[in-house]
């Protein structure tokens, strides 16, 4: 089911939906083949497949031609000529289907110093402003130091912005974990920070779920985390709505993540709190893998998670999810119905 976004009061000028002169979505008409869009921020939208000439187009293959895509979107972002529809036609899907997905976690410094001070060590009866002191030196000397955590996801578990989110019967602490995702646009095996930036075609919203009660393996606790049980079911990762170019984006370094849960704000942090920047985040991950053309790398999430304020998700629960010109996303959270 898609969830489409509240209507602004009719009094009040639309906000614009993304940075930038356009941006690329994955829609479709009722009954109708996903198709790649350019969208801009008056509200409508232009099926790519007509405007390029190739009615198999998909965005995984203008993000594979990025170099070339990147100034005929321009151009046709610019030609008023162009048949265009609203896009409240369309069914927004998530804006791209990658084929590897980069996640990672602790990468915020504050998120990171208050689960350092509420794990507190049995018999440390320090008070709470010299434990965060020191968790707060621990954390800069590992920005400094230290390289960041990257682990593996699933393109399965991604779900379109406005799709309901089912909660597995079998997850007992489902939480939320708004992120900033770069989408690749060229190939990226062992390119240093400087470089590789130049690698990312653009920007988009994630929201990746986790199950608390399933990350650590209880019957194996030497191993360690199960991100597979944790964060992999279907429709765990939200995703979009738009992929914003990069070059909309003045500094992915400084944009407001918010996140509220049935209109109450949970989390509300600049990306400026990232230990590991996202240039460091994607050459850290080039070091190993090879990144492809539409593959995600998400940046892990700041304070205000659920375990933070003791409520999980439950049916019924919507989250609105934004960053800074990138767009917002509302998904509504459905129990899983009993087989």
């Amino acid at each position: 089911m898609s969830v489409k976004p509240e209507p602004s009061s009719p009094s009040a000028p639309s906000p614009a939906l993304f940075a930038g002169p356009f941006a690329l979505g994955t829609l479709s008409a009722p009954d109708g083949p996903a198709f790649p869009a350019l969208v801009t921020p008056d509200r409508q939208a232009l099926d790519l497949r007509a405007a390029l000439g190739d009615d198999r187009l998909t965005t995984r293959e203008l993000l594979e031609s990025w170099e070339s895509a990147l100034p005929r979107l321009r151009a046709l972002a610019g030609d008023a000529g162009q048949v265009r529809r609203p896009l409240a036609e369309f069914r927004v899907h998530a804006p791209i289907e990658p084929r590897q997905v980069f996640q990672s976690g602790a990468n915020y410094r504050q998120h990171v110093i208050d689960l350092h001070v509420a794990h507190r060590a049995p018999g440390d009866d320090r008070p709470e402003a010299e434990r965060r002191a020191e968790a707060a030196e621990i954390m800069d000397r590992r920005a400094a130091r230290d390289l960041p955590y990257v682990f593996i996801g699933l393109p399965s578990a991604i779900t379109g912005p406005y799709d309901d989110v089912v909660l597995p019967a079998w997850a007992e602490q489902p939480d939320w974990e708004l992120e900033l995702a770069a989408v690749i646009g060229r190939p990226a095996h062992r390119v240093s920070v400087a470089e590789a930036l130049d690698h990312v075609a653009g920007y988009t919203i994630a929201n990746d779920l986790t199950d608390r009660a399933t990350v650590f393996r209880r019957d194996m606790p030497q191993i360690g985390t199960d991100w597979l049980r944790s964060k992999n079911a279907p429709g765990f990762t939200p995703l979009g709505p738009w992929i914003v170019p990069a070059e909309s984006v003045t500094d992915p370094g400084d944009l407001r993540l918010v996140l509220k849960l049935n209109g109450e704000t949970m989390q509300d942090e600049s990306t400026a709190d990232m230990l590991f920047s996202l240039a460091r985040m994607v050459s850290y991950a080039s070091q190993t893998a090879r990144l492809l053309p539409g593959d995600l790398v998400l940046t892990g999430s700041p304070a205000g998670n659920g375990m933070h304020w003791g409520r999980l998700l439950r049916d019924g629960d919507v989250m609105d999810a934004s960053i800074t010109g990138l767009g917002a996303q509302r998904t509504r959270c459905v129990a899983e119905e009993a087989s």
